[in-house]
């Protein structure tokens, strides 16, 4: 690490979202401290550090206690300009078939982690009287999920809770940001058992779009901004208006397992 670079924190950077940001962030001369759970992290972090950028990766499971802890104590004596608090997880299906600990599984990483870890950046950010802090949100925090129904309740979580530490914080000179993206070419969908589901197979925003406009809503400051195509941004127009059975209605739509145009889950 270089003490004259800035340093971001990302979690969830095996791939997708997660691993574009952070080459935004290397790319705009910023130092890393990523984290993922898989063994891809280290492959990712090489291809990072080919940006000229230091990179430090820790891997570990963000949905326990211990893998919080672990990423925490690598935060120590490091100063933390920016934090995306990225990593999550999705699952599919009806929630009467849904296995009970895969919906947990959801709830301790997208809410139980973010808090776990927003916790200690937040106070040490206002101890040095500076930082950003960023989540993943998404589109589906903006409506009932019908069929994704843990995962889009903890989203609006996450909205929730972004926009609340934005005010607690207002006065203060550590921003808060969300942002909103939709369908995204990543592995999501298949963790998430979604193969034969309309949204599964439909196309989908391209992550390094989705972070290169995330990138530019968290160094500016912004309270939040739906990324991704205009196709996604419109979307997140129309459910600041359509009421919520309307807004269900057409989750279902999209995520009722076999609503794939081709039954064998490919367009």
């Amino acid at each position: 690490m270089d003490d004259d670079k800035p340093l971001a924190l990302v979690t969830g950077v095996s791939s997708g979202i997660g691993y574009a940001l952070a080459r935004q962030f290397a790319e705009h001369g910023y130092d890393l401290l990523i984290n993922a759970e898989d063994d891809r992290l280290e492959h990712a972090a090489l291809l990072l550090r080919e940006t000229g950028a230091g990179v430090r990766a820790v891997q570990a499971d963000l949905r326990t206690a211990a893998g919080v802890d672990r990423l925490v104590a690598a935060t120590i004596a490091l100063e933390i300009d920016v934090a995306v608090l990225n990593a999550g997880v999705g699952r599919g299906g009806a929630f009467v078939d849904t296995d009970l600990d895969d919906d947990l599984s959801v709830i301790d990483l997208n809410v139980t982690s973010t808090v776990r870890l927003a916790k200690p950046l937040v106070r040490d950010m206002l101890r040095r009287g500076s930082g950003r802090l960023a989540f993943t949100s998404s589109i589906a925090a903006t409506m009932p999920g019908p069929f994704q129904p843990v995962y889009n309740a903890s989203k609006s979580f996450v909205q929730s809770f972004s926009e609340a530490l934005r005010n607690e914080l207002k006065d203060t000179d550590v921003t808060v940001t969300a942002f909103l993206p939709g369908p995204t070419g990543t592995d999501f969908f298949r963790r998430a058992d979604m193969g034969d589901t309309k949204v599964g197979t439909a196309d989908k925003d391209d992550p390094d779009d989705v972070a290169r406009q995330a990138f530019d809503a968290i160094v500016h400051g912004h309270a939040k901004k739906v990324t991704g195509s205009l196709r996604t941004r419109a979307q997140g127009l129309a459910n600041k208006i359509l009421p919520d059975s309307v807004k269900a209605a057409m989750h279902r739509s999209m995520a009722e397992p076999g609503s794939a145009d081709d039954p064998d889950g490919h367009r």
